[in-house]
């Protein structure tokens, strides 16, 4: 109602729960013939638990973006060319992973934030990885850096914090407007295809911290990624 285009659906999904996403991505390819741009946007920094076991943050953040976009890539494929576009987050730069124990919840004093660091990572990684195996296929991806932008996604600040947090955010942050810019950039540029994979800020190719530019960290992150959204079994074989 807000956009006045009538070719705007609303379509539930929960990124917080795997079945919400396998439901979506169901309805969706059974309803819609054609996609062309994935971007996958939503995040959250926040402690708990999802229904399927795993840290809050990092599976709205990481593992069901994943997900989606595996259900999702062989008709991105089948409409070439496309593209993915990857909201990260410079706060990938403080990021630490480990494939074994992704999807805990990590431990100590600022555990949420480093929780989100970690999905930031995580972001970048997944757009360098997807790149390399979508070579030739014309469908290409991107991270992105939106910036600091002003967003329902400090609700979960802690109350002690939000006297102090707040102003800042209303002064110095972007409103949601500029900070959709560089993922629309990414969206809809002519001539990037060569930097599928890559990371940008401000409209600009960027480099990321050297742990986002890790192929091994990568590949590892992929196939962990696999085996806990249920795309593979323990073995790696594909899971029904």
């Amino acid at each position: 109602q807000e956009t006045g285009n009538a070719e705007v659906l609303f379509m539930q999904l929960d990124l917080a729960s795997l079945r919400s996403v396998r439901a979506f991505a169901s309805t969706f390819l059974r309803q819609e013939p054609h996609l062309h741009l994935l971007i996958n946007n939503a995040g959250v920094s926040a402690g708990g638990t999802t229904e399927d076991g795993f840290s809050l943050t990092f599976q709205v953040n990481h593992l069901g973006h994943f997900l989606l976009t595996q259900l999702l890539l062989e008709r991105l494929q089948s409409c070439a060319p496309s593209r993915v576009v990857i909201v990260a987050s410079r706060a990938h730069c403080a990021g630490r992973l480990r494939p074994d124990t992704l999807g805990r919840p990590p431990s100590g004093l600022l555990s949420t934030f480093q929780d989100y660091c970690d999905s930031k990572l995580a972001n970048v990684l997944h757009a360098r990885e997807l790149a390399t195996r979508l070579q030739g296929t014309q469908v290409t991806c991107y991270a992105v850096h939106p910036g600091f932008v002003n967003t329902e996604l400090f609700r979960h600040t802690p109350l002690w914090l939000k006297p102090l947090f707040l102003p800042l955010a209303w002064l110095f942050f972007l409103d949601a407007a500029e900070g959709a810019q560089t993922s629309l950039h990414c969206a809809m540029q002519e001539d990037i295809e060569s930097f599928s994979g890559r990371y940008f800020a401000d409209c600009r190719l960027q480099e990321p911290w050297p742990p986002a530019r890790d192929d091994r960290l990568a590949q590892a992150l992929w196939e962990a990624s696999e085996r806990l959204v249920g795309l593979v079994g323990p073995e790696g074989s594909p899971s029904p």
